[in-house]
């Protein structure tokens, strides 16, 4: 495969007079791990308090509202995926086209990537205010949200309505920061979001009883702040690609490049979104909502892993898209499999944890209802026993992206949809509830079967053919 520029369209001379971007490249002449820990660890930290926002959310409704707050929050999860993913989609894409310039010594192209994330931003925030607001109430419908779950869900999402657009913000900000060479400012910037996060859930939700209601407007008005910050950051001094007044007009074709790039990651949300939807739904027609409430703990749970290993695999991406404008194909392959190893041996430690442990984890979220702890402690060990798996999906899918095959990376986030949906429709017929908590996991083994061989082709002809 051949290293193709990605070609965009070029400043005029007066634009780029006004525009201070550095030329300093990201990668340094460091050992392959310290380079690769550099990112990865900030990453992480990213992801994992990223990740705390719902978490956060989650240990305080289900100790301050019950099992129906946990059901109705849950049931809230598809349409805020998406609107997660959206965000990630421009970050994502965003960042890999940063890291692929400078590691192409073209870094003055960064600043219009930049600028066309901003304004994807402002397009997709208005974009979700109008989907959220048409079609919520049918979504939640189609789960079969009933009574206080159903009351509980409004409450959520009548904050997302007007506060969408920082919830994308957040999730686009911090990562073209950390591809800015600035890993450590957009990790410090994404603890800071979260501690209000907390402080503002105990107030609102703790003492002031809002439910979560409470819960969203803590998580908007927390991710609005990281959004601030976030803009004044690229204005300052710090910034290597430094806002200005020049060239701010949006270019339709880098939006086009930034969106398929970043795609991949959309359709794992919304992968997940669906999958969540389906598992809500037919938890309510093989058991109950205090079922609902059981995968939404064990989500939480999950996600303790998930947000760890994409940030293994994001931190993954700055150098893997270096290198490839580099055209320095054994570190691609080497930072690659030293992702996929802390992912795998992580992922089999966090499985072996929670089956000799579950009560441990089980207690964050509730402690007074003996049969929503003892649905959990069913789904805990049927529906994560391959939780490792998604790890090794999530570094397949950012190694495409990283290397500019969008198209490769989008075809995993699919094939992740297609391949579940059988197991969903058939499992639960044959064993009850019991299938409804075994379709991912048998799923995800099945699509591993798939890609590592595809994983594994690509680094070995591209190692071949980049001279």
């Amino acid at each position: 495969m051949q290293n193709q520029a990605i070609d965009l369209p070029p400043l005029t001379a007066s634009v780029k007079s006004e525009i201070n971007v550095s030329n300093e490249p990201i990668i340094t002449d460091d050992s392959i791990s310290k380079v690769f820990w550099r990112y990865a660890i900030p990453s992480i930290a990213a992801m994992v308090v990223n990740g705390l926002y719902q978490v956060i959310d989650g240990i305080f409704v289900g100790h301050y509202v019950g099992f129906e707050g946990l059901a109705g929050i849950n049931m809230t999860m598809p349409i805020i995926g998406v609107i997660i993913g959206l965000g990630l989609m421009v970050g994502m894409g965003g960042g890999s086209l940063m890291s692929i310039y400078r590691g192409q010594e073209k870094a003055h192209k960064s600043y219009q990537v930049l600028v066309n994330s901003l304004w994807l931003i402002i397009i997709l925030a208005a974009l979700s205010t109008y989907l959220i607001s048409t079609l919520s109430d049918p979504l939640l419908n189609l789960q079969g949200a009933t009574g206080n779950t159903l009351s509980y869900s409004r409450d959520y999402l009548s904050v997302f309505v007007w506060g969408a657009g920082f919830a994308i913000a957040a999730a686009v900000i911090p990562m073209l920061i950390r591809n800015d060479n600035s890993p450590n400012f957009a990790t410090g910037l994404m603890i800071f979001g979260a501690l209000v996060n907390i402080a503002l859930d105990y107030i609102l939700i703790g003492i002031h009883s809002m439910g979560l209601q409470g819960a969203a407007i803590a998580t908007i008005a927390s991710q609005s702040l990281v959004f601030c910050i976030g803009i004044a950051y690229f204005f300052s001094a710090k910034a290597q690609t430094k806002l200005t007044l020049a060239g701010l007009s949006l270019k339709l074709d880098v939006a086009i490049k930034i969106i398929s790039l970043g795609a991949s990651s959309l359709f794992m949300f919304m992968y997940f979104s669906l999958v969540i939807a389906l598992h809500n739904k037919l938890l309510m027609a093989y058991g109950s909502s205090v079922s609902v409430g059981a995968f939404a703990i064990i989500g939480y749970i999950a996600t303790l892993y998930y947000v760890t290993a994409e940030g293994i695999a994001n931190g993954m991406q700055p150098p893997v898209s270096f290198y490839f404008g580099a055209k320095q194909t054994e570190k691609i392959k080497a930072t690659v499999i030293l992702a996929l190893k802390v992912v795998l041996y992580l992922g089999i430690g966090i499985v072996l944890i929670l089956n000799i442990f579950p009560d441990l984890f089980i207690h964050l979220f509730s402690n007074a209802d003996a049969e929503l702890a003892a649905e959990t402690q069913t789904g805990l060990r049927l529906h994560l026993f391959a939780l490792y798996l998604d790890g090794f999906l999530f570094i397949a899918t950012v190694y495409f992206m990283s290397v500019n095959q969008g198209a490769k990376a989008l075809s995993i986030s699919i094939g992740n949809i297609a391949v579940q949906l059988p197991f969903l429709y058939f499992l639960p017929q044959w064993l009850g509830i019991d299938g409804v908590w075994l379709s991912l996991p048998i799923s995800n083994v099945l699509l591993t079967i798939i890609v590592v061989p595809m994983l594994w082709r690509d680094m070995q002809k591209m190692c071949k053919s980049i001279v």
